[in-house]
């Protein structure tokens, strides 16, 4: 990424105090803070406030809360690993009872003998056939000291154990070796003792894993540090990780030169509850090419909060109460935001089937003979067992995985002594896999745009008509512009009423319209009217991916605060609100847009196609889908 400026972040200096007085954060002093660090404008309304509950509820802001000094000691521990009482075991629903998924080191059940894998079926002579967890977790759960009788099954035979039950640590991140060359790294937060955590297991079993899947499913975020110290144990030294953008607009470049511990392949498992720093870790991964993203797209959460203190202002916090705040909007080393619109994997696929597709995916390199194996070459060269793939157990794993390549991506079958190009269609057909279900649509085939339209259903971006078919030459509406974006920025579903009085939140254009609205990213036409129905000419869609473009990206942020004052001879054909954003992205060296801007009619109706094709080129130029057009 090419930063034309960087500025140092603004400092949390203790010398800024304005009182001594001791006692708790007071409102006035938490209008001081916000008004100094907080990452966008205050709403009027949060000046009205004489309490700090409606401060920070007149902020509107999820992220920024206000801890007392008991609130504050909970949030600590919730990033920390957790000392729990019970028998030490993470289970699952199964059809015949508990799964056991793992047993906590220095736990009863590991003193008992349980292994993951085993099926508990009664506690205490209770049986778990028809329990919930929650009811599991409080018949394991209880007082130090006290025991209880555990029934498992293990290979079909039921055993009976009496566990006492102890204090156990659970940690952030704890690893395991699979099938005795994986190495797994199961993540929960990013804390204090994670890097550390991470770092024993790489070491622990370096000498025998040849791929690494790092889990971040559920992983809620945690500290910057943490999370980048792990980043460089896969990826290597790096002092730009991620880019800090605070509210002045200065950018903060940040980083670890932790050593690499492997270098091995790494796939990262993500989900929609991966979120904050778990997210930083996915977008470093993917824009410095050291490992493959497996699952759902995360959450979207793109911003950095700080945490105000008695160690920074002792005179504000004095009870032991804290404050955290938004302060920075974060960019991976792309320069790209992955704020609402999170981390796409590039294998889009149901995250309850990542860890599946992931170990289809660490098979070995095939040494000789290469029958039997596929390989597949995105972002790295990845090798999958046809037989294992094949199974009964992993059947549905392997169709998720084909139905998640996209058409640009190299997919080969052994020949014995070399490799085959091959489709996914194709090899589905000759596993036998009735399941598969190409994402593409039928009536895109003749479009120039096809790879496009095909790269965006590949990625759930575009949905089509709900016949199978995409409808490329239609005039695009205002209604489904906002469908297609907000589609592409996985937008939370707003709340509330309309913001227009011509689109109800019952339209299946409405919950789009109203998020991109209130996001700044489309206006209305006058009248509190949207006009859902009315075509999109060509500068007003150019506009809006302008928009969107300076949300995520830090090259078109910084190219637009140098674009001209007045338009040039090429620019003369476009309206005065338009011309500045189509000058934007006319600036990028490969081309953003589908002709020059001397070449496109401003006035003339945007198709679907030409829709489809302009929102992929940017989504691939922000790094935020694989390029392979």
């Amino acid at each position: 990424m090419k930063l034309r400026f960087r500025l140092p972040a603004v400092g949390l200096a203790a010398s800024l105090l304005l009182t001594t007085a001791a006692q708790a954060l007071n409102p006035s002093q938490a209008l001081t803070l916000l008004n100094w660090y907080y990452l966008d404008p205050l709403p009027d309304q949060v000046f009205e406030q004489t309490d700090m509950n409606g401060i920070i509820q007149a902020l509107g802001d999820p992220y920024t809360e206000y801890f007392t000094a008991e609130e504050y000691a909970a949030f600590h521990a919730s990033l920390s690993d957790s000392e729990l009482v019970g028998a030490g075991v993470s289970i699952q629903l199964a059809d015949d009872g508990l799964l056991v998924t793992r047993v906590i080191p220095g736990s009863a059940a590991e003193a008992g003998g349980l292994l993951a894998g085993d099926v508990i079926t009664a506690i205490d002579g209770q049986s778990c056939m028809k329990i919930s967890l929650e009811q599991a977790s409080a018949l394991l759960g209880g007082e130090v000291g006290t025991s209880f009788q555990l029934t498992y099954l293990r290979d079909g035979q039921a055993h009976t154990v009496t566990l006492t039950r102890c204090a156990f640590v659970v940690p952030t991140a704890y690893t395991e070796l699979w099938e005795d060359h994986i190495g797994y790294v199961a993540c929960d937060a990013f804390g204090p003792e994670t890097a550390g955590h991470v770092q024993e297991g790489l070491e622990t079993y370096g000498s025998q894993a040849d791929h690494w899947i790092m889990d971040l499913r559920n992983n809620g975020g945690g500290e910057v540090t943490a999370a980048l110290n792990t980043i460089s144990y896969f990826a290597g030294p790096n002092d730009q990780l991620v880019y800090m953008r605070a509210s002045d607009g200065s950018i903060n470049a940040q980083g670890s030169q932790s050593a690499q511990i492997t270098d091995e392949p790494l796939i990262v498992l993500t989900n929609f509850y991966s979120a904050s720093a778990s997210e930083l870790f996915a977008s470093a991964i993917r824009d410095t090419g050291s490992g493959l993203l497996v699952g759902d797209r995360t959450y979207g959460k793109g911003v950095a909060q700080i945490l105000l203190d008695s160690t920074l202002f002792p005179a504000f916090f004095s009870e032991g109460d804290a404050l955290k705040m938004t302060a920075y909007r974060f960019f991976g080393p792309a320069g790209t935001s992955n704020d609402t619109i999170g981390v796409m994997p590039h294998l889009l696929l149901n995250p309850s089937l990542a860890d599946e597709a992931a170990v289809l995916l660490s098979s070995p390199e095939p040494q000789g003979d290469t029958s039997g194996t596929a390989r597949i070459d995105l972002n790295g060269a990845w090798y999958i067992d046809l037989e294992q793939a094949c199974s009964t157990s992993y059947q549905a794993a392997f169709t998720a995985l084909l139905e998640a390549l996209p058409d640009g991506v190299l997919l080969r079958t052994g020949t014995g002594d070399g490799w085959e190009a091959t489709t996914a269609a194709d090899l589905a057909a000759a596993c036998g896999l009735s399941g598969y279900h190409h994402r593409g649509f039928s009536d895109t085939d003749q479009s120039p745009y096809a790879d496009e339209i095909g790269l965006l259903a590949t990625y759930g971006v575009v949905l089509g008509a709900g016949d199978g078919t995409y409808r490329p030459a239609e005039a695009l509406t205002r209604g489904q512009l906002c469908t297609l974006l907000a589609q592409a920025l996985n937008c939370k579903v707003p709340t509330g009423e309309s913001a227009f009085t011509d689109v109800s939140m019952d339209d299946w254009y409405g919950p789009s319209v109203n998020a991109l609205a209130s996001m700044g990213l489309v206006n209305g036409v006058g009248g509190g009217r949207f006009a859902p129905n009315d075509p999109v000419s060509h500068e007003q869609f150019i506009t809006i991916l302008s928009r969107l473009g300076r949300k995520l990206d830090l090259d078109l942020i910084q190219t637009w605060q140098n674009r001209p004052e007045a338009a040039s001879a090429e620019y003369q054909n476009y309206s005065s609100w338009s011309w500045e954003s189509v000058w934007l992205l006319a600036q990028d060296e490969d081309g953003l847009l589908w002709a020059a801007p001397s070449e496109i009619d401003p006035a003339g109706v945007t198709t679907r196609e030409e829709a489809a094709a302009l929102t992929c080129t940017l989504l691939c130029k922000l790094n935020l889908l694989p390029s392979l057009i």
